[in-house]
């Protein structure tokens, strides 16, 4: 399986838009939700051009700082979250 890549696509001072190339559904729905419960993000949606044609494209705006800092902090904060995940996981003996 080939790695999620964000591809920047459009840049503002408070927005940044990217696209995502190898989209995985089931990383992307929960990042969606991380990146909304971020307090410095005022409005964040996905969407796709064409369904079956086009890749995915990720709309964050900010209330303040930089918008590409909204996505390293809520992908931060999943990557902590699988690793408890994991952690606990591997307690179970499995």
């Amino acid at each position: 399986m080939k790695e999620m890549e964000f591809v920047v696509v459009e840049k503002g001072k408070d927005f940044i838009v990217y696209e995502v190339l190898n989209n995985d559904n089931t990383i992307l729905r929960p990042l969606m939700e991380e990146i909304e419960n971020d307090t410095m993000v005022e409005n964040v949606r996905y969407y796709f051009e064409h369904p079956y044609l086009s890749n995915p494209k990720i709309h964050i705006k900010v209330k303040q700082g930089k918008p590409q800092a909204a996505l390293k902090r809520s992908l931060r904060r999943m990557e902590k979250l699988y690793e408890n995940l994991y952690g606990q996981y591997k307690k179970l003996g499995s």
